[in-house]
């Protein structure tokens, strides 16, 4: 019978100081560990009956409209039922209300915008409008106004309220606009964000189907580069970054009502982009040492283990300057990237994780097994 080889058994090589092999189990069960609460959130979103997906949706994939409004006074949190009530009388019952303290260089803006008042031309109408025929059946429509356009004399905000409604057509937030003021006195319109149900449920059906094409891509290449046991432990490692960062999101959706936009899927595709790039760099180097090592007939666990810790250095590198440069735009690249660029920074950590401990053990873990029966079966020569 043919005696399986193994590390000690064949010629010694400097495999590296970190052991992947030895501590497999161990930095399997670490990713378990943190896929498991984000898997706990995804199922608790799933089962909520007013979410009923994943994540918590923002409009751009469930329709409806988003205003902002900048009071002149203080507003506190028995506020909220009387801005609802005003909704309520103008047919939008059940919109969502919120009080978020005034950003910083928010009352500048305001001042500078209110100072002009202009009425908005035909070509200054709203952007992202759906066809006349759909937009006229109240099906797709989408638009995207900021306070440039409202005619707003200038003050100070003392609070910022978010409004998330059902999607409005005509006049009728100018009509709910006055009624505030009558009762909270001159409000500014921050933003005012509005997409209609078909147009939302095409963003995520496309955003959805972008990341399935990435998959298949991405098995098709590797498949072709290299081999399908390593295509196949590639798209592990990237569900892997995949579903970690959604059970984060689908967390700070309940913990702090997060929502997530079409530039959430931007983000998931970036993140798949740079694990994969990660992924690759491991692999060809895999590749490259089982050719230089080829007539030394070395276990490809040596191989896998002297290959990581070859690239060790470069993959901590790389991650590191793209980590450093996306804190910096986290804390000073201002409120509406925010939520994006810390998608980018959650799943380039657990993409540099699972390149350099999961994806190479995995494929490890896969060739031992496949070479098992074969190196138990008896010698014919």
């Amino acid at each position: 019978m043919s005696k399986q080889i193994t590390p000690e058994t064949t010629t010694t090589v400097n495999e590296g100081p970190l052991n992947l092999y030895k501590y497999r189990w161990l930095f399997i069960g670490i990713s378990l560990l943190f896929l498991l609460p984000g898997i706990y959130y995804i199922a608790a979103n799933m089962l909520d009956p007013e979410i009923r997906a994943p994540l918590k949706l923002g409009i751009d994939f469930k329709g409806g409209t988003l205003l902002e409004y900048g009071f002149s006074k203080h507003v506190s949190q028995p506020d909220v039922e009387k801005i609802k009530h005003v909704f309520d009388e103008h047919g939008y019952a059940g919109s969502v209300v919120q009080i978020q303290e005034p950003r910083v260089g928010i009352n500048k803006k305001a001042v500078e915008i209110g100072a002009e008042r202009t009425a908005p031309s035909q070509a200054e109408a709203p952007t992202m409008t759906g066809d006349a025929s759909a937009e006229k059946a109240g099906a797709q429509t989408a638009t995207v106004t900021t306070n440039q356009h409202e005619k707003q004399p200038t003050g100070e905000i003392a609070s910022i309220v978010s409004v998330r409604a059902k999607h409005m057509q005509g006049q009728v937030d100018q009509e709910i606009l006055k009624d505030l003021e009558s009762q909270y006195g001159h409000i500014t319109v921050l933003q005012k964000n509005s997409i209609g149900p078909a147009l939302a449920k095409e963003l995520l059906s496309n955003g959805l189907l972008a990341l399935v094409l990435a998959y298949i891509l991405i098995v098709g290449y590797l498949t072709y580069r290299f081999q399908f046991d390593f295509a196949v432990c590639a798209v592990v490692a990237l569900l892997h970054d995949t579903v970690f960062l959604l059970g984060m999101f689908a967390m700070f959706g309940r913990l702090f009502n997060t929502e997530v936009d079409s530039l959430f899927i931007t983000s998931v595709l970036t993140v798949i982009g740079f694990s994969v790039h990660d992924t690759i760099v491991v692999f060809d180097r895999i590749r490259e040492n089982l050719k230089i090592y080829y007539t030394k007939k070395l276990p490809f666990v040596t191989i896998m283990n002297m290959s990581v810790n070859q690239t060790l250095t470069r993959s901590i590198n790389t991650s590191l300057t793209v980590l450093l440069t996306m804190l910096a735009l986290y804390f000073f690249g201002g409120e509406t990237t925010r939520d994006f660029v810390l998608a980018i920074i959650i799943g380039v950590a657990a993409g540099t994780y699972s390149s350099i401990f999961n994806a190479s053990v995995m494929l490890a873990m896969w060739r031992n097994r496949a070479a098992a029966p074969q190196a138990l079966k008896p010698a014919t020569a």
